[in-house]
Order: C-alpha cells, then structure tokens, then sequence
C-alpha cells in the first residue's frame, strides 16, 4: 500500500537531509485537506546561555559565577563520618567566602 505524505517546508527539509543530518517533525492527517502531513520542527539550541566562570576550585568542589549567580558545590564522602564532613564543609564554604572576596578587590582596583 503507498501513502503519499505531504511535506511543509519541502526544501529546507531536503537540505537538512543532503547534508546528513535527521529530521525530527510531527506525521499527522490534516483536518482540512485529510491529507497525511510531515511538519518538521525547528529545533534550535539556546543561544543566551552562557558557561560559568570558574572562581576558584576548592580542595572538594568549586566556586564559579554565572551572570545572575555565583554558584558553590561541595561533594565530600559519607564514609568520613558525620564530623568531619561538617568540619570539611565549614572549611570549603569559608575559603569559597574567602575566594569571593578576593575577586570583588581586584575587580574594585
């Protein structure tokens, strides 16, 4: 059995497909001709999205900033026990605080 499909776009979509790449879309019959149709989507990655700056890298995470935030992570291993990690912890989240405030200095010189 054939089917025709109607295709929208047609010939952006063949030059996405001559170049190699898929072509991800919607087969639906439409309500109005009740033809069987192909609707390519336009799938673009966003553009605003920047990477974040790294202020500092900690002894167990990292200290970095982004334009809105500055961001801290801290991964440290359960088997330590419950003192230490909160001593480790304690200890990261002061040099992260002490990192911070170095940046701000040499950005007011």
């Amino acid at each position: 059995m054939k089917k025709y499909i109607y295709v929208l776009n047609a010939l952006e979509l063949m030059s996405k497909l001559y170049v190699g790449k898929r072509v991800e879309g919607v087969l639906f019959v439409d309500e109005n001709t009740g033809r069987l149709t192909f609707k390519a989507w336009n799938r673009k990655a966003p553009k605003w999205r920047c990477k974040d700056e790294m202020v500092r890298q900690l002894e167990s995470g990292w200290v970095k900033e982004s334009p809105e935030k500055y961001k801290l992570f801290i991964s440290v291993y359960k088997k330590l026990g419950l003192a230490r990690i909160l001593n480790i912890i304690d200890r990261e989240a002061k040099e992260a605080q002490d990192a911070l405030f170095d940046k701000e200095l040499i950005e007011s010189i």
